[in-house]
Parts: C-alpha cells; sequence; structure tokens
C-alpha cells in the first residue's frame, strides 16, 4: 500500500529530524512518501492563501489516491480506530494520500471529491508539529496491526 503524505511548506530542523524518523519507521510496513509543497507568498490574505495552497495540494493530488484531509472538524480517531481504519485501506489496496494545509488551513471543499476528514482534536496545533503528531500516529496504526508492543494503549 502506498502512502502519499502531501503537505504546505518545509519543516524546521527539529520537525524534520521527527518525521525523518517516523517515515523511517513506517518505511517497514509499506511505501511512504512525503511531498512538501511550497507556501503561498506572504502578501496574499487568508483566503488567497487558502486558494492558493489548495489548488497546489489539488494538481499533486493522485487521482487514484483516497484523500485523508487534516481537519480540525473532521472525525477523530483513537489510535486503535485508526488503526482499524487503516487495515480496511491497505484491504481496498488503493493508495492514500494525507494532505496537511498550510498555516490558512484549506478552502472548505477541498479536493472537491470525496475526502475523508481526519481531525487530531480540538487543541490547535501548528501545521508542522501536527505533521510529526500525523506520522507518529501512522505508525503506530502500523504497530497495532502487527501486534508489537509500540502501542500501550487500552486495546
Amino acid at each position: 500500500m502506498l502512502t502519499l503524505l502531501l503537505a504546505i511548506g518545509k519543516l524546521r530542523p527539529a520537525y524534520r529530524f521527527a518525521c525523518d524518523d517516523y517515515l523511517r519507521r513506517i518505511r517497514r510496513y509499506g511505501r511512504i512518501e512525503e511531498r512538501e509543497l511550497r507556501e503561498a507568498g506572504r502578501r496574499t490574505t487568508a483566503a488567497l492563501h487558502r486558494r492558493d495552497e489548495s489548488s497546489r495540494l489539488t494538481e499533486a493530488l493522485p487521482p487514484e489516491a483516497q484523500p485523508v484531509v487534516l481537519d480540525r472538524m473532521g472525525k477523530s480517531w483513537t489510535s486503535e480506530e485508526l488503526a482499524r481504519q487503516l487495515d480496511r485501506w491497505r484491504t481496498a489496496a488503493r493508495p492514500i494520500a494525507l494532505v496537511i494545509g498550510g498555516a490558512e488551513g484549506l478552502e472548505s471543499d477541498f479536493p472537491g471529491r470525496s475526502a475523508i476528514r481526519w481531525s487530531l482534536g480540538p487543541l490547535t496545533l501548528p501545521h508542522e508539529l501536527a505533521r510529526v503528531v500525523v506520522l507518529e500516529q501512522w505508525y503506530r496504526a502500523w504497530t497495532i496491526l502487527r501486534g508489537e508492543p509500540y502501542h500501550k494503549g487500552s486495546a
């Protein structure tokens, strides 16, 4: 199964280090690729930021991929629920595109087709930290599916 992580912006070194560690771990279970897309210009409005960055992400999104968009209004999953969802996606054998917008978020109708909306909870997180959390949870979900001891949760 291919997982594609599409994200706006480059990471600062500490976040890059953490993401690279989780990317390396995840690669033991399946293919994962990360694509960083350029942020919108600084002299535009928030609405123009969202439109520009949503457009870039739409262009980078493979047509066969199931988009999973990070959205504070999306569905929150426990780690065990995410693992079950990952197992369903793996069984469907369709690439998954984890999409993380920039600091201003994304257009409300992004990507304009059926996307799953995933919320990391009600907290406001910097998008760089959100990327680390997404990768850590993706790795955790794989270890839950494999019955490995990384996850110390209730299931």
